[in-house]
């Protein structure tokens, strides 16, 4: 006893505050809160949503006033039907209805792995004007191919506003492979939801067909 009692001693520093030392595991793996006096960075991680051959993923709590930008990660989006685009709207009504009207605006550079072909393209027919249809996120179809994906990220701009339409922007890139070979393409999409009723759902979906992947929804103090 008179070890142990000296070694406990021995930990505590003059301020009467145990030493580092005096733990043998330093994890957070048992705190489920923080103090609010510990900084946890400025982008959170409110929900993660993995799709296994799902039809869709949709956030219907989370978003809120609570932060003025919102951003959705992308990781792995695979289409269980080849040559899918993969698509977002937006619902003021909690999810009951994805339809809220948008304009938007997509283009995007792409380059064959053989090094053939290699140009940017804007085509018009991706673009929404006044529609409540789901918006393209990727400017060509994604693969279903075993190695064919789609990664990137979406940033939804004070979708609580009442006041002001709701923008958004998204940069993602995609494999795919054709009759010529597999390429690389970047896809970048734009534009607003034309509503100033707060948006408080979002959903994501392949234009047909099931999906698998992951997604993260994150708040920006």
């Amino acid at each position: 006893m008179g070890t142990i009692t000296r070694s406990f001693a021995n930990n505590i520093g003059t301020s009467g505050i145990l030493k580092a030392a005096a733990f043998n595991n330093a994890s957070l793996n048992n705190v489920t809160a923080l103090n609010a006096a510990i900084p946890t960075g400025n982008m959170v991680l409110i929900s993660s949503q993995t799709a296994n051959n799902s039809a869709s993923i949709s956030f219907t709590s989370g978003i809120n006033s609570t932060y003025k930008e919102y951003q959705f990660w992308f990781i792995d989006i695979h289409p269980r039907t080849d040559a899918q685009y993969f698509q977002f709207n937006m619902s003021t009504d909690s999810g009951s209805n994805y339809n809220v009207t948008k304009t938007t605006t997509l283009f995007g550079p792409y380059q064959y792995e053989d090094g053939s072909a290699a140009s940017v393209d804007y085509i018009t027919a991706r673009d929404l004007a006044q529609s409540t249809d789901f918006v393209f996120i990727s400017i060509y179809a994604i693969g279903n191919g075993a190695d064919e994906s789609l990664a990137g990220s979406m940033s939804l701009f004070n979708p609580a506003s009442t006041t002001f339409v709701k923008h958004f922007i998204s940069n993602t890139n995609a494999y795919e492979t054709d009759n010529v070979a597999g390429y690389s393409y970047n896809s970048f999409s734009a534009g607003y939801g034309n509503t100033t009723s707060a948006v408080n759902a979002i959903q994501f979906k392949m234009s047909s067909g099931n999906f698998d992947g992951t997604i993260l929804m994150y708040g920006i103090k």
